[in-house]
């Protein structure tokens, strides 16, 4: 009797393979899909500092079930032995990708292209991967930067996604983030943010904080320009509505109608913020504003003085909106990717909608802090299937406030 024969493949993994859990979790993931392993060979490293490397061949009852482990195993960060170059395909219509385009992740990517693995630019999740064979390129394009004649990755040949490991000396990402909890010992973890806050300004790298109006409705805003001052944002992503009521804030001192010193509400306060948005827009602009020392105090004014990269994206519902909103959703995003470059680290500050928004064009580096009162909201933001993302449950404005007077010791 004929015995069918079984396609298989060999794969390597490398790095701190063990430690970061790639290996078990490839094996798990071969087992998963129907696939069988058997380790050729394994070395562990000796030292916390020395890489490991494993061969495994997986192998599978069709070639149909063989591409699809390999597809998954690649992003865990295997390779495949004998690498096949990229495969490329042109656009042919403009906001479309050609069929069965690799659609990217946020972890480090690189393509063999001619012989040499090629980092993968401007990494981001949810896009295709535009190739230039001359110049020797490969970047991340979104659907709406798609162009006719630009070669796009197909298929998953020649692409190696590099997962990433486990900091030895940053602790707070590590057994911090594994679950979200109002329990959390939040000074301790307050205090580690400043250390990296700290440490990312040290070595040059920006920090972006994504702020909803909540901010200034707690009465945070005075400790979040207090952090501009500071030296520690360097990128600011709000909406509308935050920029509205910093500027209520400022020339009524109130939010939503409510004092924010007493909390209590003022007669005709509801008026306030339409009122504020009726002076942005006389002036011309909040920098406008700003520079006519009309706008005395606040985030924006903070952010525009200490010449912050700031982007406000509009939606259907805002009042207004203020002059300097962006309302086209393609450019807001275009807008907001042209100032991720340099970020290291980033706040995101009760605000869901806008920090999924960023969250998704951040590359996996970029280690993040969400912030909210909502444990269902912080469980949304700080869920991006890594230890690089934590989650803190507390009023923003106690969090701000207690971070910077962390930095000012």
């Amino acid at each position: 009797m004929a015995t069918e024969t079984r396609r298989s493949v060999l794969m390597v993994l490398e790095g701190h393979i063990i430690d970061s859990m790639m290996l078990p979790r490839l094996l798990d993931l071969v087992m998963d899909l129907g696939g069988a392993f058997d380790i050729q060979e394994l070395r562990v490293g000796q030292l916390k500092t020395d890489a490991s490397t494993c061969r495994i061949e997986v192998t599978a009852d069709d070639a149909e079930a063989l591409d699809e482990i390999v597809r998954h195993a690649r992003e865990l960060g295997a390779t495949v032995a004998s690498e096949e170059p990229v495969h490329t395909e042109p656009v042919t219509q403009r906001g479309v990708y050609p069929e069965g385009f690799y659609s990217s992740s946020n972890l480090p990517t690189f393509l063999l292209i001619d012989g040499d693995w090629v980092r993968v630019e401007k990494q981001e999740m949810d896009c295709a991967i535009a190739v230039d064979r001359e110049a020797r390129r490969a970047w991340c394009i979104p659907f709406s930067e798609t162009a006719p004649g630009l070669e796009v990755v197909v298929g998953h040949h020649g692409v190696r996604v590099v997962p990433l490991e486990r900091s030895r000396q940053t602790e707070i990402f590590s057994f911090m983030s594994s679950e979200v909890s109002a329990e959390k010992p939040k000074k301790v973890l307050i205090a580690q943010i400043a250390a990296e806050m700290r440490a990312t300004r040290r070595d040059g790298g920006r920090i972006l904080v994504v702020a909803g109006p909540a901010v200034v409705h707690t009465g945070a805003g005075r400790s979040l320009s207090r952090l501009i001052e500071l030296g520690f944002v360097q990128v600011l992503f709000a909406g509308n509505a935050l920029a509205v009521h910093d500027v209520e804030a400022a020339l009524f001192g109130t939010a939503l109608g409510v004092n924010v010193e007493s909390g209590l509400p003022i007669e005709h306060g509801h008026e306030h913020h339409m009122r504020a948005i009726n002076r942005v827009r006389a002036a011309g602009s909040l920098r406008a504003m700003v520079a006519s020392g009309e706008l005395p105090s606040g985030v924006m004014r903070s952010a525009i003085q200490h010449g912050l990269e700031i982007v406000l994206a509009g939606s259907v519902r805002d009042d207004g909106p203020l002059p300097d909103v962006i309302t086209e959703m393609g450019e807001a995003q275009r807008r907001m990717r042209e100032a991720i470059p340099g970020v290291r680290r980033a706040l995101m500050l009760s605000t869901l909608l806008h920090s999924i928004a960023t969250g998704n064009m951040l590359p996996a580096q970029v280690r993040t802090v969400c912030v909210d009162i909502n444990p269902a909201v912080v469980t949304k933001l700080a869920d991006r299937g890594s230890w690089q993302s934590i989650g803190l449950v507390t009023d923003v404005e106690s969090f701000l406030r207690e971070l910077v007077q962390v930095i000012e010791t």
